[in-house]
């Protein structure tokens, strides 16, 4: 009897994770990258990696990709709090608060 609602909680903790916007968020963005691999990789003519076409991606399509979302999603503003860093972004510097 405890055996079944041992199985139960876990399955139904990976299908409330698979609902997530987070994970949908995260599972697009993969997406994403693939696409980004797999073309990047045949314009040069051979595999990049993960790794180069993740960090290239992020580089060069993230922030307008994040945007675009947004944009579709409509919830611009509460997206861009959950979505904000702490860094800014390439060739940006931050001023200090207050100045």
């Amino acid at each position: 009897m405890t055996s079944n609602t041992k199985e139960s909680a876990p399955s139904s903790s990976r299908e409330f994770v698979k609902q997530s916007s987070l994970y949908q968020e995260f599972l697009a963005e993969r997406e994403e990258i693939l696409k980004h691999k797999w073309l990047e990789s045949e314009r040069l003519g051979y595999d990049i990696g993960f790794e180069r076409a993740l960090l290239d991606w992020i580089r060069k399509h993230r922030e307008s990709w994040r945007a675009a979302r947004r944009q579709q999603s409509g919830t611009a503003s509460t997206a861009s709090a959950h979505a904000s860093t702490p860094f800014a972004p390439a060739g940006q510097i931050q001023k200090p608060v207050g100045t």
